[in-house]
């Protein structure tokens, strides 16, 4: 079977000898990070998990459409860090930055294993720091694997796209409007209102929400539709899809 008209780009559908021959022929392995949690009264808690995978597909797909890279995406990992949505109550599952660290790291070391060389982690949480995992396993692995951590291309394509004074953060109006384009039954739109959120300290190492926002809402989610969200996923996915084929054409001292 040529691995190239495989069925599926999901990790978790191939089997295991499949997945061997996407290592020897030199496929990316990427490695989408998610979280759990609240996303405000209108999106379901798994949105960032959601949206990393199944933006890690679509761009996978388009990527050996447009430029003949070849990626297998993992799934994702649902838990992460989520300290700063603990005081909403509900809603949250918190895993300690030396777990998930640990977990990542673990993950990229048995994909080295079995022979992937290059690797990708995208974040479905911007605020996951990763830096520190991906330096030390390049230097464990050096000549040998690599891993790359792209940064986000969300708000330079809401600025292009959309109105660049509608402020945004958190369960806004880029993560409405992609809902309502793509799954649209997720999103409880009754709920929908602007929070007036205050401006948010993002290095603040003890980030708490509750101090921005009463509703869990960053931004105002109120311009959302699924029009605009068809435009920025379109524009996301070949974004993404330019990535993967930038970290494919790099590391080319790996073995």
């Amino acid at each position: 079977m040529l691995l190239m008209e495989a069925k599926s780009r999901r990790f978790g559908d191939l089997t295991y000898q499949e997945i061997a021959r996407c290592a020897q022929q030199g496929w990316l392995a990427i490695i989408p990070t998610g979280c759990t949690e609240q996303q405000g009264p209108h999106l379901p808690v798994d949105f960032d998990t959601w949206f990393a995978e199944t933006l890690m597909v679509a761009a996978a797909e388009k990527a050996a459409l447009d430029f003949a890279v070849q990626a297998v995406v993992l799934p994702a990992m649902p838990f992460g860090p989520t300290p700063e949505h603990r005081n909403f109550g509900s809603g949250f599952i918190d895993v300690p930055v030396d777990l998930h660290n640990a977990l990542i790291e673990a993950t990229l070391t048995s994909l080295a294993a079995q022979g992937f060389k290059r690797m990708v982690i995208w974040r479905g949480c911007g605020g996951h720091a990763l830096s520190d995992v991906v330096e030390r396993f390049n230097q464990r692995f050096q000549g040998k694997a690599q891993v790359f951590l792209p940064s986000h291309p969300f708000h330079a394509i809401w600025c292009r796209l959309a109105d660049p004074e509608i402020p945004v953060g958190h369960a806004d109006s880029f993560t409405t409007s992609v809902s309502l384009y793509l799954r649209p039954a997720s999103v409880r739109k009754e709920l929908i209102t602007n929070p007036h959120s205050t401006e948010v300290d993002w290095s603040d190492p003890n980030l708490d929400f509750t101090h921005y926002t009463s509703t869990g809402v960053i931004g105002d989610p109120t311009h959302a539709s699924a029009e605009l969200g068809k435009q920025l996923w379109e524009a996301v996915v070949a974004e993404a899809a330019q990535t993967l084929q930038e970290a494919a054409s790099l590391g080319n001292d790996v073995e």
